[in-house]
C-alpha cells in the first residue's frame, strides 16, 4: 500500500469507530446496540483501565493493545479510534470548507499545560477521585455530547414522527420517553462541545495536543515509537504543502522536523505530497558502524601480501564492489517471506501475537516488525528482512522461543531444506551486465550454492561469469540479497513462498586428488 492511501484507510477506520459508538449512545429502541458494544469499547483507553484496575482480566485489556499500537506507530488511538477525535476532524472539515484551503502552520507545543493536566488527572486519580479523569477523558466528553444534545433531537423527531403516523393509522413507530433533564451535564456537554468545535475550526487538533491528559500520555509514548514520520532531504522540495495541511501544527519545514509526540497520525502529509517527500522510518535505524582499525589494519596487510605474490585478481574479490551509477529497474512487488517454521503466510499471521521474542532473540537481525506486508490485519507480525539481514543456514532461534506455535519447531536438518522462498535475479542491475567487471557476493554467501555463476558474453570481451538461479536448491534464506551490492536496487532478491516448501538437498561437489603414497608427506 503507498503512504498517500494510509489517509483513506485512517478515514475508513475512524468513520467506522465513529458510527459504531454513536450508535451505542443514540439506540433509544435498543435494536441491537447491546451486542456490539463489548467490541466497540473494548480498545477505548479509560474505560479499559478503569475496569481492568476493577477486574485484572484479559477482557478488560485492551488499553494495553492501545498503548502497544502507540509505541509501535505513534497516536494512531488519536487518530481512528477516538471518537471525540473524529468528530473534531469533522467540525474542522466543515469549518475549512468554507473558509477555502487549510492554512495550517507550524506552532510551538504546549507541553507546560498539558503535561501539568496529565500529571493534576493522575494524582487525583491516585487519591481516589477520577473527576478529572472523567471530565477530560475524550470518549466520556463524547459520550455525554450525544446523549444530552443529540440524543433529545432524535427523540423528538422519533416522537414527532411517531404522533404523525399514529394519525395516519401507522404503528410502526411509538413514542418514547423523555428523559430526565440533567443541567449541569447538559451544562458541561455544551460547553465541551463549543471548546472542542472552536479549536478544531480555528486550530486543528490543538484540543488533543493541549488539554487532553489521554493525548499527553500517548504523547509521550509516540516519543518511543518504532516507526515515525520523518523528511526525506533529498526529496522534499519546500513546497510547504505538509505544514499546510497538518492539522496537529507538528511539522517544521524550515527545520524538516517532524514532532512525533505531537503528531496524531492522520496522513494529510502523505496525502498532499505528491513528491513523497515525507517516509517512515524505523527508530532504530543506524548508520552501519566503520570497521574496527584492527580490522582494517588486517584487511591492509591481507591484501598487500595477495598483491606482492602476484595474485592480485583474488584481492578484488575481496574488496567492495562499486557500481558506477545507481541501479534503474525496481524489484517487483513480491510476497513477503515468513520465518521459518511459520509453515505459510497464513498459519502464521493467523497465530501470530506480535510479541516480538523472535525479533529479540535473532542473531542476525533478518526479522523485523511488518507494516502491512501481511495486510493491515498482521500488522506488527515479524517479517524477513533482507536489506537488515540474512538467515542464518543453521539458527533455529525464533522457532525456539515462539510461545504461540505461529513458529512452529524444525529439526536443524530440516531447516536447512525449507524453502522460504526463491531468489530472482535481475541481470540489468547486475554490475557484471552494467559496469563489465566480476562480483560473485551472491554465489559467495550463498550456504546452498544456488546461486552459481556462469560464463556471460560481453562485448569487451572479457573473462567474466553472471549468476545464475537453480530454484530446486534455494532456500531463501536472504544471504544472496544481503550480499548484493547494487543501490537501490537489488541486482537478486528473494520472492516469498505463501506456504513453505521443500528445496532439493543440495550437492557437494568432491575434490579428488591422486596421492603418491611413495613420498614421505604424501599430504
Amino acid at each position: 500500500m503507498a503512504l498517500h492511501q494510509l489517509k483513506s484507510l485512517r478515514l475508513i477506520i475512524s468513520i467506522l469507530f465513529f458510527l459504531l459508538i454513536s450508535v451505542l449512545f443514540l439506540d433509544f429502541r435498543n435494536i441491537g446496540a447491546g451486542s456490539i458494544s463489548d467490541a466497540v469499547l473494548y480498545l477505548q483507553f479509560v474505560p479499559s483501565l478503569l475496569k481492568f484496575l476493577d477486574t485484572a482480566t484479559l477482557g478488560a485489556a485492551g488499553f494495553i493493545g492501545v498503548m502497544i499500537l502507540t509505541v509501535c506507530f505513534g497516536r494512531f488511538y488519536c487518530s481512528s479510534i477516538c471518537p471525540l477525535g473524529t468528530l473534531q476532524d469533522i467540525i474542522g472539515f466543515v469549518a475549512r470548507k468554507k473558509q477555502g484551503r487549510p492554512r495550517f502552520k507550524y506552532s510551538k507545543p504546549h507541553n507546560g499545560l498539558q503535561y501539568s493536566i496529565l500529571a493534576l488527572t493522575v494524582l487525583l486519580l491516585i487519591g481516589g477521585s477520577g473527576f478529572l479523569l472523567n471530565l477530560l477523558d475524550p470518549f466520556s466528553s463524547f459520550g455525554r455530547i450525544l446523549s444530552n444534545l443529540f440524543r433529545p433531537i432524535v427523540l423528538l423527531l422519533n416522537n414527532g414522527a411517531a404522533m404523525v403516523l399514529e394519525k395516519l393509522g401507522v404503528t410502526a413507530l411509538y413514542q418514547v420517553r423523555w428523559a430526565i433533564i440533567a443541567p449541569v451535564s447538559i451544562g458541561i456537554s455544551t460547553a465541551m462541545l463549543i471548546l472542542v468545535a472552536w479549536l478544531s475550526a480555528t486550530r486543528g487538533r490543538l484540543y488533543c495536543n493541549a488539554v487532553c491528559p489521554l493525548g499527553a500520555l500517548l504523547g509521550l509514548l509516540s516519543k518511543i515509537s518504532c516507526l515515525r514520520i520523518s523528511f526525506d532531504p533529498g526529496v522534499c522540495k519546500g513546497c510547504n504543502l505538509c505544514e499546510r495541511a497538518c492539522k496537529a501544527g507538528c511539522i517544521d519545514l524550515q527545520k524538516k522536523t517532524v514532532d512525533f509526540s505531537r503528531c496524531v497520525g492522520c496522513y494529510n502529509c502523505f496525502a498532499v505530497c505528491s513528491k513523497q517527500g515525507l517516509r517512515f522510518e524505523a527508530r532504530w535505524k543506524k548508520d552501519a558502524p566503520e570497521p574496527p582499525p584492527e580490522k582494517e589494519r588486517r584487511g591492509f596487510i591481507l591484501n598487500s601480501v595477495v598483491w606482492f605474490f602476484g595474485i592480485a585478481g583474488l584481492a578484488g574479490q575481496s574488496e567492495k564492489i562499486l557500481q558506477s551509477k545507481p541501479t534503474t529497474h525496481a524489484v517487483p512487488s513480491t510476497t513477503p517471506v515468513s520465518p521459518p517454521g511459520s509453515t505459510s503466510i497464513a498459519h502464521f499471521t493467523s497465530a501470530c501475537t506480535a510479541c516480538h521474542l523472535c525479533v529479540s532473540v535473532c542473531p542476525t537481525r533478518v526479522l523485523v516488525p511488518s507494516f502491512l506486508e501481511f495486510g493491515f490485519p498482521g500488522m506488527m507480525q515479524p517479517r524477513m528482512n533482507f536489506h537488515t539481514g540474512y538467515c542464518n543456514y543453521e539458527c533455529t532461534a525464533c522457532m525456539d522461543i515462539c510461545p504461540s506455535g505461529a513458529i512452529q519447531p524444525l529439526a536443524v536438518e530440516k531447516k536447512r531444506l525449507t524453502q522460504l522462498g526463491v531468489a530472482k535475479f535481475i541481470k540489468e542491475n547486475c554490475v557484471v551486465y552494467t559496469d563489465n567487471t566480476n562480483c560473485g557476493a551472491c554465489t559467495e554467501h550463498c550456504p546452498t550454492k544456488a546461486v552459481d555463476m556462469v560464463p556471460y558474453l560481453n562485448m569487451a570481451n572479457k573473462r567474466l561469469v553472471i549468476p545464475k538461479v537453480n530454484p530446486d536448491y534455494c532456500i531463501g534464506c536472504g544471504g544472496c540479497e544481503h550480499a548484493c551490492p547494487t543501490k537501490p536496487y537489488k541486482a537478486i532478491y528473494v520472492d516469498g513462498n505463501s506456504a513453505h516448501k521443500l528445496a532439493k538437498q543440495p550437492m557437494v561437489k568432491k575434490i579428488e586428488k591422486e596421492i603418491d603414497y611413495t613420498e614421505d608427506f604424501p599430504f
